[in-house]
């Protein structure tokens, strides 16, 4: 019974190759860019998706924010008596919370203040309040991005904020916040509401929003409504309004994806195009001297078909390990900002590793048997006239 896989034919395939080494170099080059540049844009959207789902699920269900002349003002605290007066409410909690900008790296912080004995709404911010210094009333816990702006800025034990009034407030740094994800956390200091609230100035009896607990996830909208109709004054958010947002920012954000992508494409294309459109008259003659010493048509598309598949493979391969080192060793510098934005007021993050089997599937269909397609039907075309003629 003889061997569906020809040793002799795939060492002729690499030889033929070589004889057509520059050649075979530069569709090998050009192929292997054209993945590489593919599978990165897959990766990164992937991953980035794969942030913001995890993100907007970890969120709360509903936000409460006063809103004055169209801006964001502080909210009373008083209002959570009467928000859990609504029926389905499980918990209403004060958050005080900000931006804080560091000048000398050109970041904005995220700060966010806890209690030791106030129910907290997300799971990380537990933990955080187990280990948090409450009684030394300098103490914080910082994100893995905030600990290496400031190690950068020489500070590695303690910060000093600067407040409204232009006083400094000294604070200890106790630990690294981990977060459920790496946007959640990378930007983020936690540490008590009392020493938020004195690096903002923001008084005791306000507070930057409210986040509301809804028993019932199907109880979502009506609550909202109800807060709404509550307070006018305020913006209620829920959850499904951020993953709306979510999406139309990485909808808008897809668009320059999506023209890479076509461009790829099409350079793709032409290069099958070209492929496809005929042989060159020494592989014409190659052809035609194989089937004059004996060679059969299937012998002749089967070397056709080694020669497609040990160029494409390769580059498939090669495009693939590249973009992974791109994008996971080395955060994808440039291709990253086509979602994330080129802004310096934010610290960088390290994007997740996402496994999808069906992204290597789609680059590997769109590739390596389109190719293989385009080396073997001009040849089919050859292998099926007369030797003679085809030598003439």
């Amino acid at each position: 019974m003889r061997s569906k896989i020809n040793i002799y034919l795939i060492e002729y395939a690499i030889n033929s190759l070589l004889r057509q080494k520059y050649k075979s170099f530069f569709i090998t080059v050009v192929l292997t860019a054209l993945i590489f540049l593919l599978s990165s844009l897959f990766f990164i959207t992937n991953s980035i998706k794969y942030e913001l789902q995890s993100t907007v699920n970890s969120l709360p269900e509903i936000v409460v924010q006063k809103v004055k002349a169209g801006r964001h003002y502080d909210i009373d605290v008083n209002a959570i008596d009467d928000i859990l007066t609504i029926t389905g409410v499980s918990s209403a909690v004060a958050r005080v919370w900000g931006y804080y900008y560091f000048e000398n790296a050109g970041v904005n912080f995220s700060i966010v203040g806890i209690d030791e004995y106030e129910q907290q709404y997300k799971n990380s911010l537990i933990h955080v309040a187990k280990k948090l210094d409450f009684n030394s009333g300098s103490s914080m816990f910082i994100g893995t991005g905030v600990k290496k702006v400031m190690n950068k800025n020489y500070y590695q034990e303690y910060f000093n904020f600067i407040k409204p009034d232009g006083t400094l407030k000294k604070v200890d740094i106790s630990g690294v916040f981990n977060g459920d994800t790496e946007l959640e956390s990378n930007d983020v200091i936690v540490m008590s509401k009392e020493n938020v609230r004195e690096i903002f100035d923001i008084e005791e009896e306000k507070a930057t929003d409210i986040v509301v607990k809804v028993a019932n996830e199907n109880e979502i909208a009506t609550i909202a409504s109800k807060i709404k109709l509550m307070y006018p004054d305020t913006r209620v958010i829920t959850k499904d309004d951020l993953k709306i947002s979510y999406q139309n920012i990485f909808d808008y954000k897809s668009g320059i994806f999506l023209a890479l992508f076509v461009v790829s494409l099409f350079t793709f294309f032409i290069i099958i195009y070209d492929k496809a459109s005929g042989l060159s008259s020494e592989e014409k003659k190659e052809i035609g001297i194989l089937k004059a010493i004996g060679w059969r048509v299937d012998d002749v598309l089967k070397e056709k078909f080694y020669e497609g598949f040990i160029i494409s493979f390769f580059s498939y391969m090669s495009g693939i390990v590249l973009a992974l080192a791109f994008v996971y060793i080395f955060n994808a510098p440039l291709l990253q900002n086509i979602f994330t934005g080129y802004s310096q007021l934010k610290t960088s993050f390290e994007l997740p590793f996402v496994f999808d089997i069906q992204t290597l599937a789609l680059i590997f269909f769109l590739s390596v048997p389109i190719y293989i397609a385009a080396t073997i039907i001009p040849s089919w075309r050859s292998a099926t006239l007369e030797a003679d003629e085809v030598i003439r």
